[in-house]
């Protein structure tokens, strides 16, 4: 492995208090509704899209998707290019070209045509939206191209393996964790990394994964999101990742709820 480390992986089981195939199989008994996709998307893609600083609520985006009830296109706009993005994943494999493109579709009223898919080119500190305070300095522009493809071999290679539960989950919390410390797009990053962990999940889960409510649950716990994510350091370079149990345990938790 290049860049996402197993470093933390015992301690993680060890401290886990779950048993995630419990947990899906509770999942898979629960959402059997032809419509439960949709309404799941929709709490994911809102929530995710409010930890960004999107202004509308979380039950108008829900009566928006599922009751066709219209909103201003400034509110829903950049929700449904999300959702969109959701859709893509849905029926596709996760790959980095397949990423792209759902990156393109997220940013259609973020980005100007020629940075949508396309990572950074310029430096990148990343702040949170709520306070405006610095978070970190990401991945310096010259080391980009290099750290995406030590992510993306890391991807492939765990989408290859024979992983336990408690490995998937791990892992792909820990990729979500990379890709937000490298931020790679000019914007977006942050729904991205979200749709990320969730795409591995379910290429390695199946449709279930896609009930994780994983989204809500750091827009929920957004402080606590944004601190665990602090705790690993301000500059890229400098960056601690043994620091990173806290983070890990957001997404267990979040299927706990």
């Amino acid at each position: 492995m290049n860049i996402v480390s197993d470093t933390l992986l015992e301690n993680y089981r060890n401290q886990l208090g779950l048993d995630p195939d419990a947990a899906l199989q509770k999942l898979r008994e629960s959402f059997v509704r032809a419509d439960s996709f949709n309404f799941y998307t929709s709490v994911a893609v809102i929530t995710s899209s409010k930890i960004e600083g999107e202004p509308m609520e979380v039950d108008s985006y829900i009566k928006h998707k599922i009751q066709q009830i219209e909103y201003l296109p400034e509110l829903t706009q950049k929700p449904n290019d999300l959702f969109r993005a959701y859709i893509y994943a849905k029926e596709n494999r996760l790959t980095e070209d397949h990423f792209l493109h759902a990156h393109r579709l997220l940013t259609e009223h973020l980005l100007p045509g020629h940075w949508r898919g396309v990572y950074r080119r310029n430096p990148m500190v990343v702040m949170e939206h709520k306070t405006g305070r610095i978070q970190f300095e990401a991945a310096p522009a010259h080391l980009l191209e290099t750290e995406m493809g030590r992510l993306w071999e890391d991807i492939t290679e765990l989408l290859h393996r024979d992983l336990s539960f408690e490995e998937i989950f791990y892992y792909a919390s820990f990729i979500h964790l990379v890709f937000v410390c490298i931020h790679p797009f000019n914007d977006g990053n942050g729904r991205a990394a979200r749709l990320l962990e969730k795409w591995f999940l379910s290429d390695k889960l199946g449709h279930v994964a896609w009930y994780i409510q994983s989204e809500q649950y750091y827009y929920q716990h957004v402080e606590a999101y944004y601190q665990n994510l602090n705790r690993l350091g301000m500059f890229y370079e400098q960056l601690d990742y043994l620091r990173a149990e806290s983070f890990l345990k957001m997404l267990p938790e979040a299927l706990a709820h």
